[in-house]
């Protein structure tokens, strides 16, 4: 009884039972809810006093969800024992996860960090910049030892990022590069959901899930808002058919993932709703532009509160205040 493995089971367990019992990231996200009351009152200040404006909003809003995203990927991931170390590729995927908010950080901030400007810094700026940059990357090969090989792999994903970005002649887009990668720690929640204290082993609850579907479908809605354009020539009796099809296909997807927790499933939903979103605006005659701005203050919403990161919520307020969102409901029920 005092095997290895037995001890490693029995706190799986024990921990299990109680992230089911009651979900961490829910909690943190009720408690969270009188600062979004606040961010909310007096976003319009704090943007101010920060030095944004609303046309460079959206951009700073996706730079800093990725790089407190990709911090908390750092801290939370990886680097403790579980049952399925030997399968998991979770470790890659952190490494993808590295490399393109290293790319994504980058290409937004290359203009105000390089070895030009290292150069031109005095000798105690540089060499504490230097130290710096050396404990980053300490702290990112030390989030992952499981092999010898792990840290060497984490740090060269955040460089070969750097250097993309950095030499890059044109920035990643902020709201197709900030979901792409926010849907790849998504994913890799719902692989391994003990890696990021979200859950064990699979069994997870209705709020679990739900969280992890939030964060899809809105991502889904916003790719769909922003790359699709009405057209106005689908017949009304041929939509009604057709949406009620994706319906109800996406309500047996939704249930399958509900009872499989699979991560193909998962995609299936996404596509299905994809699908169903990109019909929906082909049939409008015209659709509104703050739209997909509002479904994506929705994403990183619903994404700090899976992950438990109020901050990126709050960017998700920030966004969401600055748009228009009269009658939104209006807007977003021709969706569904």
């Amino acid at each position: 009884m005092f095997e290895n493995i037995n001890v490693v089971q029995s706190a799986v367990s024990a921990f299990n039972n109680a992230a089911l019992a009651g979900p961490a990231f829910l909690w943190w996200a009720i408690l969270s809810l009188p600062l979004m009351a606040l961010v909310w009152f007096y976003g319009n200040e704090l943007i101010e006093k920060i030095g944004w404006s609303r046309h460079n909003l959206t951009e700073k809003c996706a730079l800093y969800s990725v790089a407190f995203a990709a911090t908390w990927v750092v801290l939370f991931g990886g680097n403790y024992g579980v049952l399925r170390d030997w399968v998991s590729v979770l470790p890659y995927l952190t490494d993808v996860i590295l490399f393109l908010s290293s790319i994504f950080i980058t290409s937004h901030i290359n203009h105000t960090f390089g070895f030009r400007q290292l150069k031109q810094m005095s000798r105690a700026r540089r060499w504490a910049t230097i130290a710096i940059i050396f404990s980053i990357m300490a702290i990112i090969g030390l989030s992952d030892t499981h092999t010898w090989w792990a840290p060497f792999m984490q740090i060269g994903a955040a460089i070969i990022g750097y250097l993309i970005g950095r030499y890059a002649h044109a920035k990643m887009r902020p709201v197709s590069g900030s979901l792409l990668i926010l849907m790849t720690i998504t994913t890799a929640i719902l692989m391994q959901p003990e890696f990021f204290r979200f859950g064990m082993l699979g069994g997870l609850t209705l709020f679990h899930l739900a969280g992890l579907l939030s964060v899809g479908v809105a991502a889904t809605a916003t790719v769909a808002l922003r790359n699709v354009q009405p057209r106005a020539k689908i017949s009304h009796s041929a939509y009604i058919k057709l949406k009620w099809l994706a319906r109800f296909i996406a309500a047996l997807c939704i249930v399958l993932f509900v009872m499989t927790e699979s991560v193909p499933m998962f995609f299936a939903t996404l596509g299905v709703c994809l699908v169903s979103f990109a019909l929906s605006i082909y049939h409008l005659e015209r659709k509104s532009d703050a739209l997909g701005n509002l479904m994506f203050a929705i994403t990183l919403f619903a994404f700090g509160v899976i992950t438990t990161l109020p901050v990126i919520s709050a960017l998700g307020v920030l966004l969401w205040k600055s748009n228009p969102h009269d009658n939104v409901w209006r807007e977003v029920k021709f969706l569904l």
